[in-house]
């Protein structure tokens, strides 16, 4: 027994280091791929209702190499809505093919889910990235921007055929007296499905809206005014009888209404600013200077419940203010900053903020547009 053990024991090691000493063969090298050129069949996109079906666009690109199966490589089509810079896009993924269509219905929900208007062209940026199946070895391809025009799908609610809405009821300033006091029950149009306004509303009581004065032959309400939390908002219909009134909020208060027809909804939210009830323009933009008592050519026209609006001569290179009181200098509308690149064509607005606005560089007769329910103002040659 131990002749045997003092024999197997150098075979083993004999064969230890025979294997040990046995050459692996080189690891696989697989070269890098490269970045795909991506491509579209069309760079202006603006469907009908009609082609809701038909293929709006189809992006194709180019094999970016890698080294493995074709078929599973990864491909994300990346579409954004931040101008460029490809914070939060919206991605649509693709293994293997190097193709993909979009339908039009699609591309416009995506489009009127950012908020975008109807009937208006935008710019928006689109690209690839590539990589293998695990995200490994991402390359992004060069940018295609496109030119889209959302279109308008019938709305949940028919909106009103007069493009005019109103607010009746005993939780209005104007009762349910109809028609209604206009123009402070009256909303403002934002586009064609969508109404916002700004109204003083009585806790615990009710109102409906109207797509025509002084009728109550038809009305929007809702189902259900039981629902629980329905006085901030939800879900409405348009009735011709039957319905219920809208609820209005547990306090009394300013309340930013808005309506949205597309989708037969509608928000209830508190109204934390100032809405005036009337407004005065002055400054060195207009003849008579910094006057204040102005006269009445320098009070805007009030005509909705948010808007208010004046055509005027306008003196160039001046600046103006907004009074909420004709004859005191106690409180204005202004601006932050009136150094702010073409803000004299319009812009953002507040309460006592410290700079004048700033006039249009050349003289002549403007509108001017002042917008209480976002507090946003337009100047536009006339």
């Amino acid at each position: 027994m131990k002749r045997f053990i003092k024999i197997i024991i150098p075979v083993i090691v004999t064969a230890v280091i025979f294997f040990s000493c046995q050459k692996e063969p080189p690891l696989p090298f697989y070269s890098n791929g490269m970045a795909p050129v991506f491509s579209s069949s069309a760079t202006t996109i603006a469907p009908g209702p009609a082609d809701s079906n038909s293929v709006a666009v189809v992006f194709s690109w180019t094999n970016p190499h890698y080294a493995t199966d074709s078929n599973t490589v990864k491909y994300m089509i990346q579409i954004d809505s931040s101008g460029g810079k490809f914070d939060r896009p919206d991605t649509i993924t693709i293994m293997g093919r190097r193709n993909d269509t979009i339908i039009a219905k699609d591309l416009n929900a995506l489009l009127v889910s950012w908020g975008y208007s109807f009937g208006v062209s935008y710019n928006v940026p689109v690209r690839l990235v590539s990589s293998y199946a695990n995200n490994n070895e991402q390359y992004i391809s060069n940018v295609i921007t496109l030119k889209v025009t959302p279109y308008v799908v019938p709305p949940k609610v028919a909106p009103p055929a007069s493009g005019e809405l109103f607010l009746v009821g005993d939780a209005t300033v104007g009762g349910w007296n109809n028609p209604v006091p206009v123009p402070t029950q009256q909303f403002e149009q934002i586009d064609s499905v969508t109404y916002g306004g700004v109204f003083e509303l009585s806790k615990g009581k009710q109102y409906l809206m109207l797509p025509v004065n002084g009728d109550w032959s038809q009305k929007y309400a809702v189902s259900d005014n039981s629902v629980s939390g329905l006085s901030a908002g939800g879900s409405f219909s348009y009735y011709k009888s039957g319905g219920q009134n809208f609820p209005a909020p547990d306090s009394t208060g300013l309340y930013k209404i808005m309506v949205d027809f597309q989708h037969g909804t509608f928000t209830v939210t508190p109204y934390k600013q100032v809405l005036p009830d009337s407004l005065f323009i002055t400054g060195d933009a207009f003849s008579d200077a910094w006057a204040n008592p102005v006269p009445a050519t320098q009070m805007l026209t009030r005509i909705n419940s948010c808007q208010f609006e004046l055509t005027t001569p306008l003196l160039g290179g001046k600046q103006y203010l907004l009074l909420p009181v004709n004859g005191s200098w106690s409180n204005k509308f202004s601006v932050q900053d009136n150094s702010v690149a073409g803000l004299s064509a319009g812009g953002a607005f507040g309460y006592n903020l410290p700079a004048n606005f700033p006039g249009p560089a050349a003289g002549g007769t403007y509108k001017i547009l002042v917008n209480f329910l976002n507090y946003t103002f337009s100047v536009m040659a006339q």
